[in-house]
């Protein structure tokens, strides 16, 4: 039974994963695209390491998955707001912005 639960919630994760893809070739801009993939790495992320926990039950195997779930956490937002604000500070802006308003 917990096999079959960790395997639906990796499921879950997959297709959370697949849809974020299609979320990804939906959205035109580079901020819209890198916010959607950062939003794919990290709960996809969560919810498969949660169902791999859940199939492999409680160990110190899970000790570990769950220190990887922690630094990506942390990790993930910190890395993908340093790319946007570096491709912002390195003068990329998205087509049709008002320059006047980007300054304020």
């Amino acid at each position: 039974m917990r096999e079959l639960i960790g395997n639906i919630v990796i499921g879950i994760g997959l297709v959370f994963v697949l849809i974020g893809i299609f979320g990804i070739f939906r959205f035109k801009n580079f901020y819209s695209r890198i916010l959607i993939a950062s939003k794919i790495d990290t709960v996809g992320f969560i919810t498969i390491s949660v169902g791999i926990i859940i199939t492999n039950g409680i160990s110190w195997f899970s000790l570990k998955i769950l220190l990887l779930v922690a630094v990506v956490m942390i990790i993930n937002p910190v890395v993908t707001h340093a790319i946007a604000s570096s491709a912002y500070h390195g003068g990329y802006r998205i087509t049709g912005e008002d320059d006047d308003a980007a300054d304020n």
